[in-house]
């Protein structure tokens, strides 16, 4: 069997000619191993040059059956696709079993939003007497003003903070930078945490340089901010299930609902295509009621 072989060699193709974060490495590469896993399960001694479309809509059967969910799936099914792409580059195969290997179906979700108003009594409810608390409100006020990922904003450098000219420099998906604009509250918020909490913090080495700390002088991780948000949402009694990324939605819907052009807000996404900006185009009723009554002739 040399599954094994094949996806090393195709974790090092994702790396060094896909520039691809360790993130997306490990999802890909985990996409790949479920298919090596059904195989073994199914005792099947097949290598990835024996596997035909029949063997591949057996193993959707199989994920059917475990109740997978049609984006679950086909995001497995991208990630399979892309490994015998690999293959075919590598001119170990010369025929693609997955070519006519159809995804589930998929509705376009509109992602969760927040209002201005549920924003606001988010960051309210921050307590602000507490050290955490001015980490907490400078860090969900850069989140929202940058319209940040979550690993974006752990991973936000002080040398990466350009206040005079507006802007922070994120290091996005895989490792690509782009200088994100900041409003100035956010700013004023970093620079209170910054001077008067920030610098009262034992560092660990390497460290010194990430903007969010926790109390043991790291950098935050992914989970904390999480779970910092839940814990916010459940304070106020909201009822929406709310993450990180829905303040990035909620900072591109609000843009682009104020008249902000789609390219821009693309460009500050961080979005390789349009067509990802374009599904924050979605506007409330009220606003397309409001538009119609103020600039259709006949309204």
């Amino acid at each position: 069997m040399n599954w094994k072989i094949y996806i090393e060699g195709y974790k090092s193709f994702l790396a060094l000619e896909k520039s691809l974060s360790k993130n997306s490495i490990e999802a890909y590469i985990h996409d790949v191993q479920k298919l090596y896993h059904f195989l073994e399960i199914k005792k099947q001694d097949l290598s990835p040059k024996e596997i035909d479309l029949k063997k591949l809509q057996e193993f959707l059967k199989y994920l059917n059956e475990f109740s997978i969910s049609a984006p679950s799936q086909a995001r497995i099914i991208s990630g399979i696709k892309g490994f015998y792409k690999y293959l075919l580059l590598e001119n170990v195969l010369n025929n693609d079993p997955t070519a006519l290997l159809e995804a589930p179906k998929l509705g376009r979700k509109l992602p969760d939003t927040l209002n201005i108003d549920e924003i606001n009594k988010l960051l309210d409810a921050i307590d602000l007497s507490s050290a955490e608390g001015q980490r907490n409100r400078a860090l969900l006020e850069t989140l929202y003003s940058c319209g940040l990922r979550v690993s974006e904003l752990v991973n936000l450098k002080i040398s990466h903070l350009y206040f005079k000219d507006g802007f922070v420099k994120v290091t996005g998906k895989g490792d690509k930078e782009r200088l994100a604009p900041i409003g100035s509250v956010a700013v004023k918020q970093i620079n209170i945490y910054k001077d008067q909490i920030r610098c009262h913090i034992s560092i660990k080495k390497d460290y010194e340089d990430f903007l969010f700390l926790n109390r043991r002088g790291a950098n935050l991780s992914r989970v904390m901010v999480f779970n910092i948000i839940k814990g916010l949402a459940i304070k106020i009694g909201m009822k929406k299930s709310i993450s990180p990324h829905t303040f990035r939605h909620s900072f591109a819907s609000h843009l682009i609902e104020g008249g902000a052009d789609l390219r821009a807000v693309q460009e500050m996404l961080g979005h390789e295509s349009i067509t990802t900006t374009e599904i924050y185009t979605h506007l409330d009723r009220d606003f397309l009621r409001q538009a119609i009554i103020q600039f259709h002739p006949r309204s």
